[in-house]
């Protein structure tokens, strides 16, 4: 697996050593030794989810102020650009993102630890997202920062139209009345 750096230290881009030939393709998609090298994280995984979306659908930026999730994201069809944001105060990237395009194509994977907001927009007529977590999902927890906050200044690809959002997101907070890890 080659480890690719972000412009967030702890998030990281993984790529597994694909087999392509006549037939097709063959991957790794997770190997907890090699996930442990790569990332230093030594915890476990406790759940998996799969969403399907459409071009333009935005998802995020959400996270859990309690029970916080690490997430190891994959696409599996189709293609997003997918964001980290950094929400722990005190920590020296607080409020920076990182943004990769993850694809069906590239095999790509993010690892965005606890502590940081996720969140992604569709590229493709459709997309595929897999993604492990860290801690199991507590509604309760669940906080959302808008996707489109000034302060982040996130660059986002541009798709046609606005993007597309559900109501939780289009009532998400702004980073500086959001509930956030840390003092």
């Amino acid at each position: 697996m080659k480890v690719l750096p972000t412009e967030l230290p702890e998030v990281l881009v993984l790529e597994p050593r694909v087999f392509q030939d006549e037939r097709g393709f063959f991957l790794e998609s997770f190997n907890r030794a090699k996930f442990i090298e790569a990332t230093g994280f030594q915890g476990e995984f406790v759940q998996d989810n799969h969403s399907r979306s459409q071009r333009g659908v935005l998802r995020g930026l959400h996270y859990q102020i309690e029970q916080a999730q690490g997430k190891l994201v994959r696409v599996s069809a189709g293609a997003i650009f997918d964001v980290a944001v950094d929400l722990r105060r005190g920590s020296p990237t607080f409020g920076r993102w990182a943004g990769v395009e993850l694809s069906g194509d590239n095999f790509r994977q993010l690892w965005v630890p606890a502590g940081f907001g996720h969140g992604f927009l569709v590229l493709s007529e459709t997309a595929e997202v897999q993604y492990k977590t860290t801690d199991y999902y507590a509604p309760t927890h669940e906080r959302c920062v808008r996707w489109d906050d000034p302060q982040l200044a996130i660059r986002w690809p541009r798709v046609e139209g606005a993007p597309i959002l559900s109501a939780k997101d289009r009532e998400g907070r702004l980073l500086r009345d959001a509930d956030l890890f840390g003092a």
